[in-house]
């Protein structure tokens, strides 16, 4: 647990805020933001002034203690203001995850050796789990991977390929998923290596992450044994370690992005005048504005509530399920009244709106889509009725 206060949290928030909104957005209209997300020459250059401003990697103390879950809340809620702000800051996805998975579960030298180099920014990773779905890889239910890892003398040799796999070209730091005889089992890899390929980078929805979202082969990629993360068939245990929290911060993050947007197209329908008054004064659009505070407000809470759980050390699967869910479903919600309220402006580059209702839909499928969610929870459901309907 953090012993930050309340008031030093709010400064981290404060400067943070402060950080995106004067220095990090005017980059969002910088060519080096492209479709498969911001270029390595540009995350370097935000990260640099990240670091002059005190602001980098503001969710994890100089000790290498993490803020509490719901002071995290508040902080990646504030680097979300940009769709840059998480690249700049050093909360941004996977990085973020696989920060907080590594602190939990690796070596002190696979701390200082894989770790370090992250909290500190300088270099950038990627997680392989997901698998490409046209040849029965594993995707929302991480029981069908296919990657496979055997023992050879003081090493592992691993086999397969991965899809989607989000920020890999340009990564240092991998975490590989792979089956040993003991099942699931998760690898730390130096990047690059000549054994991992990236054959494309896919063309998607969204353009935030850096290094955008690859398809890699793994052929006799060589990893040393001390570079197993934790035990081996431990892989399932240690990804939801992982999962729980890195659902919540997606929400925290893209929480703030469409607080960002609200206030765009809030401002332009003060400001367009339309059938004689102010956009804001037809009710058509008033109402659509009404509706984004009440589903934000839903989102904070909702977020705020699974992070309550998470900090009670509970590992809050079906928590961070159900909050998943709600979040996107209502973040999804206010970026695409934000885009109509503003119209033909909405649908262009103008603002940063039509970007984050891009990011937003691709959001409710990251993570596990809605539907894996609500019948994960249904199973749940179940469990709990049959138990409570035994005798005694």
């Amino acid at each position: 647990m953090s012993s930050v206060s309340e008031a030093q949290v709010q400064d981290i928030r404060g400067k943070v805020e402060a950080f995106v909104r004067d220095v990090v957005a005017p980059y969002e209209k910088d060519p080096r933001c492209g479709a498969h997300g911001p270029s390595e020459d540009l995350v370097r250059e935000l990260r640099d002034l990240a670091r002059k401003a005190g602001v980098m990697t503001p969710h994890i103390l100089a000790d290498g203690s993490h803020l509490t879950q719901r002071q995290t809340a508040v902080v990646l809620q504030a680097s979300g203001l940009s769709p840059l702000g998480p690249v700049a800051v050093n909360t941004a996805a996977p990085d973020e995850g696989n920060m907080y998975l590594l602190g939990k579960v690796g070596s002190p030298e696979q701390k200082e050796r894989f770790l370090k180099p992250l909290v500190e920014g300088r270099a950038r990773s990627a997680f392989f789990m997901t698998e490409p779905a046209d040849e029965g890889g594993a995707g929302s239910d991480p029981s069908m991977m296919q990657t496979t890892a055997r023992p050879d003398g003081n090493h592992w040799v691993i086999e397969g390929r991965k899809a989607f796999i989000t920020g890999a070209d340009g990564a240092a730091v991998g975490i590989v998923m792979a089956k040993t005889e003991e099942g699931a089992t998760m690898f730390l890899v130096d990047l690059p290596d000549p054994a991992i390929r990236i054959e494309r980078v896919l063309d998607t929805i969204d353009s935030s992450m850096p290094g955008g979202h690859a398809v890699i082969s793994l052929d006799s990629l060589r990893v040393p044994a001390d570079q197993m993360l934790g035990a081996s068939g431990e892989g399932f245990k240690y990804a939801q370690i992982r999962l729980s929290p890195a659902r919540l911060s997606h929400c925290m993050r893209w929480y703030g992005a469409c607080v960002r947007a609200n206030e765009i197209a809030s401002a332009y329908a003060v400001k367009r005048q339309a059938f004689g008054k102010a956009l804001i004064d037809h009710e058509g659009v008033g109402f659509q504005l009404a509706d984004n505070l009440i589903d934000l407000k839903q989102a904070e809470l909702m977020i705020d509530w699974c992070a309550s759980v998470l900090d009670t050390g509970a590992l809050g699967t079906a928590e961070s399920s159900m909050a998943k869910v709600a979040v996107s479903e209502a973040l999804f919600r206010v970026a695409d009244r934000c885009v109509q309220v503003m119209g033909g402006t909405g649908v262009s580059g103008d603002t940063i709106v039509e970007q984050v209702f891009r990011e937003l839909r691709a959001f409710r499928i990251y993570d596990g889509p809605t539907e894996v969610h609500k019948w994960s929870l249904a199973k749940k459901i179940k469990r709990d009725a049959l138990h409570a309907a035994k005798p005694g």
